[in-house]
């Protein structure tokens, strides 16, 4: 790898984890998810680069996370951030770099929002909200009650899915695949254009 490749990757994921500072909850969604666009740097480097960069930036701005904030579950969230990060970007990268078009990228990236979306509702059912539960002396009960408290339509598991953690990974992976849409050509451009000087 060129010394420069490896800087950009090494930035990428610095700014990948400021982006994730600026992290935010919808409205009428479960509390204890956040949105940020943090994803769009992933998904970029690994347009440009391939899958392994991908996921170099990934653990990059993971660590560079853990050392900002350091970590409130024992490990559990960054996991998940890695599980939930890599199902996003690995199936977009893999179809883009089969045939490199605008639309094999648009098509990559909706096929990604379906796969980061059954994902999270897998980790979150059987691993992240499990292991909060066990870790604050909670119950399902009260999981569910707080997310009713936002939105009333969560009444039960099936619901928390349907209203809560479906729709929430849809907008959140879905207004970052957009956002990379627009900007990756632009961009790809100017950073190819530095690294191959």
């Amino acid at each position: 790898m060129k010394v420069k490749k490896i800087a950009f990757i090494g930035l990428m994921g610095a700014v990948s984890a400021v982006l994730m500072l600026m992290r935010f909850p919808i409205p009428f969604m479960p509390p204890f998810l956040s949105f940020d666009l943090s994803g769009v740097m992933e998904i970029m480097g690994g347009l440009m680069f391939g899958p392994v960069e991908a996921l170099c930036i990934i653990v990059v701005k993971i660590l560079l996370q853990l050392v900002m904030q350091g970590t409130m579950s024992l490990g559990t969230g960054e996991l998940q951030n890695f599980l939930l990060s890599s199902a996003y970007v690995l199936p977009a990268v893999f179809i883009y770099h089969r045939k490199k078009t605008r639309k094999s990228a648009a098509l990559g990236m909706a096929v990604s929002c379906c796969a980061v979306a059954v994902v999270a509702v897998l980790t979150n059912l059987y691993l992240i909200i499990p292991f909060y539960v066990k870790l604050f002396g909670m119950s399902m009960g009260d999981i569910i009650a707080m997310c009713n408290a936002v939105n009333p339509a969560m009444k039960d598991t099936v619901s928390l899915v349907i209203f809560g953690l479906l729709p929430f990974n849809l907008i959140k992976y879905g207004a970052t695949s957009v956002v990379t849409f627009i900007i990756y050509k632009r961009l790809s451009g100017v950073i190819r254009g530095i690294i191959n000087r």
